[in-house]
């Protein structure tokens, strides 16, 4: 079986998340291509997007989510993704499961015992009149019936587990400040999400496919750790026809698609600005193909960071007037040179008037 090494799986991921080269599609079809993007931070989508689309400009974005093609909801890792609409109704019945869970961990002794049913029908009663709320507004007309429960856990439960919200604009818009207010997903796009499957695991295969196409090769464990979803290693072998599969140099088997792109190792790749929780790195269990371990902090920490020659070798930070990077590694002149031009670009991008980009010393 053909051993992929740490380059050629960094390049297949740069390829497939369109950071080798930016691409044409639009702003929802990027969405969908990249199984969602990461979205908790409201404003770090825009620079993910404009690292990856050519020609991107910011009303793009803002027009997906208020046109009603993109969306803000809970979903993968019961983190916020802006995803495709189509998809987000397609995919929450099977994500429902690990949502709950999720919530069920956080608050477990207070809601021990709670009929989640019956919660979840009052919720959607209370959501029933049309109107948007914020999560505590919600909590508060429900607390009556559960005086026993925290507002923020009762809260939480209907919000990011069992009833399909949408974070509604301007939350989401590009430089404005607003608070989350969540309406049913059903009623913001208008469309009934996507029952369970009677039979069989088609969601789950589905997403394994896409995973594929947006982050392959991978293994199994890289699948559940983008999604949070358990059952996706049966979903797997059923695929097993229509797939490829290779090693690691650590001898886990990848599976892909057979007709994705695998560029040569040595394909040249530019700098990129990513954003925070950019999914480039955050959607593997396994991160060596992008970031190395004495990093992996700043994936999780809410850290930008710079990627020279396809690897995560600084992280940066900006303000009004200037843009700063902090390498991780020292950088050669040839790559300080290319960091710095585009740094400017990205400084263009975000604010008029940059008087400033600065690359720091390597600590």
């Amino acid at each position: 079986m053909t051993v992929l090494g740490v380059r050629a799986l960094n390049r297949a991921m740069l390829a497939r998340q369109s950071l080798l080269e930016r691409s044409q599609w639009s702003v929802p079809e990027a969405v969908a291509r990249l199984c969602g993007v990461q979205a908790q931070e409201p404003q770090e989508p825009f620079v993910g997007l404009w690292a990856r689309l050519s020609g991107f400009e910011v009303g793009m974005s803002d027009a997906a989510l208020t046109g009603r093609a993109v969306v803000r909801t809970h979903l993968m890792r019961r983190t916020v993704h802006l995803v495709a609409a189509r998809d987000a109704l397609a995919w929450r019945s099977r994500h429902e499961a690990m949502l709950r869970q999720k919530v069920l961990g956080v608050y477990r002794s207070e809601l021990a015992g709670l009929d989640l049913e019956e919660v979840a029908r009052a919720g959607r009663e209370v959501m029933s009149d049309g109107c948007a709320r914020t999560m505590r507004e919600l909590a508060e007309a429900l607390e009556g019936r559960w005086p026993a429960v925290s507002r923020r856990a009762l809260g939480e439960l209907v919000v990011a587990a069992l009833v399909p919200m949408a974070q509604l604009p301007p939350r989401g818009l590009w430089k404005v400040r607003a608070g989350v207010r969540n309406l049913p997903l059903e009623t913001w796009l208008g469309c009934e999400v996507d029952p369970p499957a009677e039979r069989g695991d088609p969601v789950g295969r589905e997403l394994v496919r896409r995973y594929l196409a947006a982050f392959g090769p991978a293994t199994t464990a890289d699948v559940r750790a983008w999604c949070g979803l358990a059952g996706l290693p049966a979903a797997v072998r059923e695929l097993e026809p229509e797939l490829v599969s290779f090693r690691d140099e650590r001898g886990r088997r990848l599976w892909d698609l057979e007709q994705a792109p695998r560029p040569d190792p040595d394909t040249p790749a530019p700098v990129r600005f990513l954003p925070a929780f950019d999914n480039a790195i955050l959607g593997y269990r396994d991160r060596s193909r992008v970031i190395d371990e004495a990093h992996l902090g700043l994936s999780v920490a809410g850290l930008r960071a710079v990627l020279v020659d396809g690897r995560a070798a600084a992280t940066w930070t900006y303000g009004r007037g200037w843009l700063e990077v902090a390498p991780l590694r020292p950088l050669s002149r040839a790559e300080c040179e290319e960091v710095e031009a585009e740094g400017w670009v990205l400084a263009g991008f975000l604010e008029e008037g940059v008087e400033r980009v600065r690359i720091l010393k390597a600590g």
